[in-house]
């Protein structure tokens, strides 16, 4: 049977960071293995995301987590290169812009305190200053906008992605292309994991950063984890219009849209009563003609005229609870690490969850940025983190 000190399930953005974080660790002195059952990264939420990092987040932790991204990404040369060649992830600071009516003004401007207090580059707008800034939009019936001015945009995940995984594999990081079918626990302690090729591998601490996959991975380890499988669709369209400049935008109907190429991505998620959990990738194209298009055409009257692209489906691994990651062990588990539930914020968070379960794994605690907010704590006591800014 095989040995490693640390076995991590899943190897898309935030498997792969915690692999570098640990392996360039210099107190950690342990093997690393990384069990990925799909080494091309098709289907994983990190390459089908909208790829962005925002700041303007309701919780202080959700904020830091981002900041700290922000920074790992724009001195990207400084972690992840090998051999003297940084990763091109085409950070494109654009700003994210929040947009209110009145209904929402109170919330906005609450959020804002939040983020001000953190030291977030955000400024709070009127529909006057909006209509300056943005000649292009239609303002008549919002109340203020939140903007961006620096550290939020987007980015090309799927290099950030293999960003960490070339690092961690130049550091002596094990990649395995198999999946997780079991967790083999003993007591409060599990032993080791068997995979799909019939092969069980031993190991000290088993991180399950298993995305979409990861209920039924702690259910193997006789753990409920509140996290299902919620589809999103992204769609690419083109438009005559001149939108410019243009941050990414977030109607208050919860709709967003933002420069993609010579185009435009955006997207919208489904009535509460009407988002299941799901596992297929079929493109709900009727969410665009008859919810996005709409409101896309009000917001930007110059969107009355689009031309759909392309279009795709993805997931969100969504923390049914309260939107927000399961950080950490369980009680009942003395060393199965969580990473779930990211609600779609996984990719910008990576950077800092990826460091914080390095800090876990070796010294039992964080040293850096105290998440212990996102426990299990919460979970068992049903008292929900709640993340308003849910986009």
């Amino acid at each position: 049977m095989k040995k490693v000190d640390v076995v991590i399930v899943g190897g898309a953005a935030v498997g792969s960071s915690a692999a570098y974080f640990l392996a360039s660790q210099a107190d950690f002195r342990g093997s690393v293995l990384v069990v990925e059952q799909d080494f091309t990264y098709e289907k994983c939420a990190t390459t089908l995301s909208a790829a962005s990092i925002r700041h303007q987040f309701s919780t202080p932790g959700n904020i830091q987590m981002s900041q700290f991204g922000t920074q790992f990404i724009k001195h990207i040369g400084e972690h992840l290169s090998v051999n003297g060649e940084a990763p091109e992830v085409s950070f494109h600071e654009g700003g994210y812009l929040f947009l209110a009516s009145n209904a929402g003004r109170e919330i906005l401007q609450s959020n804002h305190r939040v983020q001000r207090g953190l030291n977030a580059d955000v400024v709070l707008l009127t529909p006057a200053q909006l209509q300056q800034r943005f000649a292009w939009m239609n303002t008549n019936d919002l109340s203020a906008g939140s903007l961006g001015l620096s550290g939020e945009g987007w980015l090309d995940a799927y290099g950030l992605l293999q960003g960490f995984r070339r690092k961690a594999l130049s550091l002596g990081v094990q990649y395995r292309q198999a999946q997780v079918m079991g967790i083999n626990r003993q007591g409060h302690h599990i032993q080791s994991v068997s995979l799909s090729d019939g092969s069980t591998v031993a190991c000290s601490v088993v991180i399950n950063a298993a995305g979409t996959g990861a209920h039924l991975l702690a259910q193997s380890a006789g753990i409920v984890l509140p996290v299902e499988s919620r589809k999103r669709c992204v769609f690419h369209f083109t438009s005559p219009a001149k939108v410019d400049p243009c941050p990414l935008v977030v109607d208050p109907s919860g709709a967003y849209f933002r420069p993609e190429g010579s185009g435009f991505i955006c997207g919208i998620s489904p009535p509460e009563d009407q988002d299941p959990e799901c596992f297929d990738f079929e493109v709900q194209h009727a969410l665009f003609d008859e919810v996005l298009w709409p409101i896309l055409a009000t917001r930007v009257p110059g969107f009355e005229a689009v031309r759909m692209k392309n279009a795709w489906a993805g997931h969100y691994d969504m923390n049914t609870l309260d939107h927000n990651l399961i950080l950490g062990a369980h009680p009942e588990v003395d060393n199965l690490l969580f990473a779930n539930g990211f609600s779609g914020h996984g990719m910008q968070q990576s950077p800092a969850v990826g460091r914080a379960l390095s800090e876990l794994v070796t010294y039992g605690e964080y040293r850096t940025l105290d998440l212990s907010a996102f426990g299990w704590q919460r979970i068992i006591a049903n008292q929900p983190l709640l993340e308003i800014n849910v986009v």
